[in-house]
C-alpha cells in the first residue's frame, strides 16, 4: 500500500494500520524535507549494501525495497552450528504532482538512503522508470 506524500492536512501524520499487515517485511522510518527546487527523502536502512536496494517510480508512486538473506555455517566435533537471517523492507510514496520522476536520484551511505526529487511542471504520466542506487 502507498502513502499519500502531502494528500493529508499533516503529511507526517500517518497510521501504521495502512501499512503492511505482513510482518516479515518492515517498514523503514523516514525523513520527508521540502525547499522550492526538491523534496528530499531519508529512509533508515542500516545494514544493507546499496545492491539490496529497489527503488522505482511507477504511475506515480515510489517505491522502496531491500531484502538481505545472511548465512553462516560452523563445524567443531559434534557440534553443528548454522544460523541464516533474512531482512527485508519497503515503503512506496505516492508522489505529488510536481515532481520530476525522469530526474530523481538515490545514494546509500552508512544505512541511510538519500532520494532526491526535484521538482518540476511537468505532469505525471502513466510509465515506469528504474532508479540506480549509488
Amino acid at each position: 500500500m502507498a502513502q499519500d506524500f502531502f494528500g493529508a492536512e499533516n503529511p507526517f501524520a500517518w497510521d501504521d494500520k495502512f501499512w503492511f499487515m505482513d510482518k516479515s517485511v518492515e517498514v523503514p522510518s523516514a525523513n520527508v524535507i521540502e525547499n522550492d527546487k526538491e523534496f528530499k527523502i531519508e529512509l533508515s536502512a542500516p545494514g544493507f549494501d546499496k545492491k539490496d536496494f529497489k527503488v522505482d517510480v511507477e504511475d506515480g508512486v515510489l517505491n522502496i525495497s531491500a531484502e538481505k538473506e545472511h548465512q553462516e555455517e560452523e563445524k567443531k566435533d559434534n557440534y553443528r552450528k548454522k544460523e541464516f537471517s533474512y531482512t527485508s523492507i519497503r515503503r512506496s510514496f505516492v508522489l505529488p504532482e510536481n515532481v520530476s520522476e525522469d530526474s530523481i536520484d538515490a545514494n546509500y551511505k552508512n544505512g541511510l538512503l538519500r532520494l532526491v526529487l526535484p521538482k518540476s511542471k511537468m505532469i505525471k504520466g502513466n510509465h515506469k522508470k528504474a532508479i540506480e542506487v549509488v
